[in-house]
Parts: structure tokens; sequence; C-alpha cells
């Protein structure tokens, strides 16, 4: 990591012997750079060219590795249920895999595999002279689909990403709008291509990775003539019989087209280059390069389909890392049988995640400390409060001994080697990422879009502080421009205003959408995030706000409605929610899905409700009101006030997923939906 000396700022102000621009700040840039950074060593202009470096530099050591199904374990358990204060029972069945311990291939295996991934596809795909010949990757995050991402570079081809919780229609529009020939996919996700590929006319070539069910590979064959469908498997045969060699591409050739999460409408496809895929890795080896050794080892878990884990996989490939795969359903020993889970069974040392990741973990730490019993909880929360007061006023040997008494047995349950966190795709809450700091490693944070190849800023942690983003990454540069609507001006004592953007990781454009692109940018090239931002003293920026979901009260006042959100979905009662407020109230009100743990464990306890199920007790009066007791309890220790309290809430014990349509497939709330969803209850909340 480039070091910080003598408590130098975070970044620097371009231009700071002229006058202040009128209504924004100057550019600030990296403390790290001068000149905006567009490659990570020399030569690097292209992602073969990340592989190839890979291969010479790291070629005999561990690069991929992945984990088979050996077997699924169904158990069934009897439910006990109070339903209207008659007890019932009635038998259950839950799922579980046993896994297979990791198999390595080394980077110099990864490219031979490449090489010959990019030979069996370039001779399946036969002559096609079209400009933009998109390659369609949907699939789950996996060491094969890396490889086939690789291979399309070895190919010079674009690839367009689909999220494997796409729904038909998501995945239709996907393949439809960049008119895909090819496309790879899992085989357990061959079925929900057998309800759209007679809508896509395009799609020639569909390559998959697994055992399919041969039913399903009959009705897909049937569809149409000159349907080809082959597995991954007889695509590295081919290659091997027939070798070629790379295609060379430019550094400004589109390498990508990624989807946005289509949270606010159609998904947009966002243009991204061979160059500006280099620059953002560039910017992320420049920062944490001491983090990033053959030593180090980094478990994959985030959809690859998001731009986060696409260029946090692709800069630890760079660097040589050892990168296992994991899946969200067996990362914790809890949801595998006669093994362990992936966490346990790897044993990372850097973790990347996004805010729900992180407090799915901190409830989980503490649903375990509550099991274990009054003694035991007062003595977590003793050493919890006694280790951050030491890390606030710098006071010795006390988080060592705090560590050693209490805190390594919580760490042993990520591998025991973890020594640092990454936050992204959103803020976490402040007491979210206290607490994991103290009782498990020190979490950054940082801020950027699919736009800015998730490019903008970095928390160094010589920097470390809470509730921050970090200061401008390597390969961009940020001003922010005033907002007076909302009240954000250059001007304030700390500069507040719309963040904007510029440098080699800013991407082209949007596909098919110049429409969009002349309201993205300004004239001199500056893109409009939509966010707003706040230069702190020590040039690190914080984010304080979203334009579009900043919301007037009826008082004139505006609230953030994400910022809130990440505070209130940091209590433990809360398994996910969303903040609803208009002109016609003072203050915001929430649907708040329940945690289905540790709502019943607090009714249970505070004697509220009749030992109903979730269901039933989300309708209790008294339970209701004494969980909206305890969120606004969270709100004021987290610092908020009156307008930014709730004034009520509605409890659900139903599941957001992006398959029950209430999350898009990168994890981000359809507020529209869950507003129509909960309409009438929200009326006489």
């Amino acid at each position: 990591m480039a070091p910080r000396k003598n408590k130098e700022l975070a970044s620097w102000e371009v231009d700071a012997d002229k006058p202040k621009p009128e209504g924004e700040t100057r550019a600030r840039r990296s403390y790290c750079v001068k000149e905006l950074a567009t490659q990570p060593a020399p030569g690097i202009d292209t992602v073969h060219d990340v592989m190839l470096y890979a291969s010479k530099t790291h070629g005999s050591k561990k690069g991929f590795a992945s984990r088979d199904i050996v077997k699924t374990i169904t158990e069934e358990k009897e439910v006990t249920k109070r339903v209207g204060g008659k007890e019932t029972k009635e038998m259950k069945k839950w799922s579980y895999f046993k896994l297979s311990p990791y198999a390595w291939i080394t980077y110099d295996e990864a490219l031979a595999t490449v090489k010959d991934i990019g030979a069996g596809l370039r001779e399946l795909a036969g002559e096609d002279d079209r400009k933009e010949k998109f390659f369609n990757i949907y699939g789950q995050t996996s060491k094969n689909w890396m490889l086939v991402a690789q291979a399309c570079a070895f190919n010079a081809v674009p690839i367009s990403t689909a999220y494997d919780s796409l729904g038909p229609s998501g995945l239709k529009h996907a393949l439809n709008e960049t008119e895909v020939r090819g496309m790879f996919t899992n085989a357990d996700l061959l079925g929900t291509l057998t309800k759209i590929i007679e809508e896509t006319k395009t799609v020639r070539l569909i390559v998959y990775d697994g055992k399919a069910d041969e039913k399903i590979l009959e009705q897909l064959k049937g569809v149409r003539e000159g349907l080809n469908i082959v597995s991954l498997e007889e695509v590295i045969a081919i290659g091997k019989k027939k070798p070629v060699e790379a295609i060379p591409a430019k550094r400004e050739d589109v390498y990508c087209c990624m989807y946005t999460s289509g949270s606010t409408g159609t998904p947009k496809g966002v243009l991204l280059t061979h160059g500006n895929v280099v620059a953002a890795i560039a910017s992320v080896w420049q920062l944490l390069y001491e983090f990033l050794t053959p030593k180090d080892a980094y478990l994959a878990f985030l959809p690859l389909a998001h731009i986060l884990e696409f260029v946090v996989e692709n800069s630890f490939i760079f660097a040589g890392l050892p990168i296992g795969y994991g899946r969200v359903k067996t990362l914790t020993d809890a949801s595998v049988r006669e093994c362990k889970g992936d966490i346990a069974e790897f044993r990372p040392t850097i973790l990347v995640g996004v805010p729900a990741v992180w407090e799915l973990i901190r409830k989980g730490i503490l649903t375990k400390v509550d099991q274990a019993g009054a003694a035991k909880k007062s003595v977590f929360n003793f050493a919890l409060k006694a280790k951050q007061a030491a890390t606030n006023y710098s006071i010795p040997f006390v988080a060592g001994l705090t560590d050693t008494v209490v805190f390594n047995a919580v760490r042993a349950q990520t591998g025991g080697r973890l020594k640092i966190m990454f936050n992204g795709g959103g803020a976490v809450s402040k007491s979210t990422q206290s607490f994991l700091c103290n009782a498990l490693v020190t979490m950054i944070q940082g801020y950027g879009l699919t736009e800015s190849t998730a490019m903008a800023a970095i928390l160094n942690p010589g920097w470390m502080q809470y509730g921050v983003a970090g200061g401008p990454v390597p390969a961009a540069e940020i001003k922010l421009i005033d907002a007076p609507d909302a009240g954000y001006f250059s001007t304030n004592t700390l500069p507040q205003g719309e963040i904007l953007i510029r440098g080699p990781a800013i991407f082209k454009g949007y596909y098919k959408r110049p429409d969009l692109d002349k309201e993205a940018f300004t004239a001199d090239g500056w893109f409009r995030t939509g966010d707003v931002g706040q230069w702190n003293k020590d040039g690190t920026l914080s984010i304080i706000d979203r334009l579009k979901n900043l919301v007037k009260l009826s008082g004139g006042e505006y609230i953030a409605v994400e910022y809130l959100e990440s505070i209130y979905k940091s209590c433990p009662l809360v398994a996910n929610g969303a903040i609803i407020a208009n002109g016609e109230h003072n203050q915001p009100m929430m649907v708040v899905v329940a945690h289905p743990v540790n709502f019943p464990a607090f009714a249970k306890k505070n004697g509220l409700g009749d030992g109903e199920d979730l269901e039933h007790l989300c309708r209790d009066d008294q339970a209701v009101e004494a969980a909206l007791k305890e969120l606004n309890a969270v709100a004021r220790k987290a610092g908020l006030k009156g307008m930014e309290l709730l004034e009520s809430i509605v409890l659900t014990a139903d599941e957001w997923t992006p398959e029950t349509g209430f999350l898009t497939a990168a994890q981000k709330l359809q507020r529209k939906i869950i507003e129509d969803t909960y309409q009438e209850r929200i009326k006489v909340s």
C-alpha cells in the first residue's frame, strides 16, 4: 500500500493556485499520484495482458480453487407452531450440501485452460463479421465463470453479463439488447433458458457447466434448427485439438457490457473498455499492494456480474493471489453437513462484501453470543466496549488482551487467518463497521459505480475512520458541485455537493442509449453520479446522500432514505427493510423484514405474543410497538433525531430476494414493488 507520510491528506487539489470555480470545489486526486493511473504495470493494456502477466509472474503458484458438491443431505425435523393460541406440529425438510475439499489449479494451468476455451469457442462460433459480437455469461460466481471471461479476452470478444438470479424477463432483455450469439451458463440454469430461448432469436451457441438434465437438453435442442448446445468440457476438448493464437484487443476496445442493477427501471448496459478495467486494477494495486501478496488468499462469493467482484478478482489475478470460490449458501458450517463451510475450509485473509453480508455476519455473531448465556454475553459486551474505548483513546495493551480472552474465538470461525475486510456496493452503518472492526479485523470501505468500473474512492487504513468512503483512487479525479435544493454547497464549512468523477476508469457510455449519455456527462467529460459527497479535513470523501433518494417531508426538511436504512438495518431485529417517506408526513415509516431468529427471541424474552409463528407475531400489535421502540433506540444511539425517527413500522415475515421480486439481482431494494405490495398495511400503520 502506498504509505501515508507525515499525516498527509488523502487527496490534493488540482489547480490549487487558481481561484475556486463558482458553484463547485476544485478537483481532487489521490495522495499517491500526480497523473491519473492507467496501468498496473508497463505493457498491461488489456484484460488478456493481465492473465499473461499473472502466468509469467506467478505461474506455478496456486491460482484458482473450487469444491464440488459430493451429495445433498436432507434432514426432516418436527416444527411446533402456535396459531390463534392453538399448538400444531408439522414435519419440515431442510437440504444441506456435503462438499469436497478445495482443488487447485496454478496460474500457468489457468492460462492454458483459457487458451483451450478460447480456441474451442472460436471454432464453434464460426464466421461473425459484426462489429459488436457480445458473448453472454449467465451463471453463478465460479472458477469457470472467470476462465470463460478470460477466454473471451483472449479472443478479443466483448462479454455481456447477467446475474444468475435474473428471472426470464431480465435475461431475455440482456440477450436481445446485445444480440448475443453465444453464451455460457450453469446446468441448473438451463431450465430458465427454456422459457425464453424461443424469443431470443440471435442465440446460436449455449455452453453449459456441470451435469445437465437430459430432458431439458432435448427441450432446448428442439426449439430451433442450428441451436448448438455443448458442455464446457467439450469446448475445452475442441480447443486442445485446434489451438489458436490470441487476437490482440486494443485498450479502447469494449470488453464488457455490464448491466446496472435496474432498481429504477430497465437495467442499463454500461460499456467498459479494456482500458477502464486495467486502470481500475492499477488503482487497487497502487493503494493496497501490501495486502495483495501470494501469501494472502481471497474467498470469492459475490456475483461476478457485479462490478465490485469483477474488478476485485481481476485485481487479485494481477497480484497473483490464490482465489477460492464459495457459495453464499455454503459459506458457514451451519449450512453444510459432513464438511466445513467455505470460510472455515478455505481460511481467507481477505473478505470482500456488501452491507447485507456484513449485517448478516454481525447478527450471526450476536445471535451466538445471546445463545451462550447471560455470563458470556456480559463478558463479550464488556470486552467490546473496552476495546472500542482503548482504540478511540489509544490506550495500549487493552486490544491485545480482549482479543486473547474473547475475540480470537470469534475470528476462528473465519478460519483464523483473516486480516482485512472490504465493504463496497453501498454504505455500511458506522455501528456495524465498528462492531466488526473490533470483533474481527479492520474493515475498510470504498465507493464506486458500475460506470466508474467500481472505482472512485478507497479508504487506506492510514486514514482509518468509520463512515468514510476514503480518498480518490489513482485512476479518477473527483469534484463536488452545488445541489442548492437540498442545501449542499461547495462553500459549506465542509464542502458538500453532487459527486462528479473523471478519468481512465470512467466508462465509455451506455449501450444504445445516447440520450442517457447526454444526461450523464458534462461537456468537459465529468460523469454525474447522482450521489452527494462531503470533503473531510483530511482529504477523504464521505457519501452523505443520494439526490434521487432525498425525500422532502411535510415540514420542508429533507431526509436521506438510504442513509437512514443503513442505520435501522443494523438493529438485530431487522433482516431487511425499506424506508417509506413522502411530503404528507413529518416522519418516515419503515417496512421491516423481521429477523427469523432474533425477533421471536426478543418477543419471548419480553413476554410478547402468544408463542405464535413469525408470520402471526409480525401482526401482533404489542410486538410491533416494542419493535418500533427498539428501532428508534438504535437510531437515537446513532445520533438520529426528530424527523429521522420512525413514525411507525410494518413488520413482515416475507423473504426479500431477487426471486420473490423485492430485490434486484444486485440485492438492491425494488422500492416501487415493496411500496405497492404493502400499500394497505402502510396506510393503516
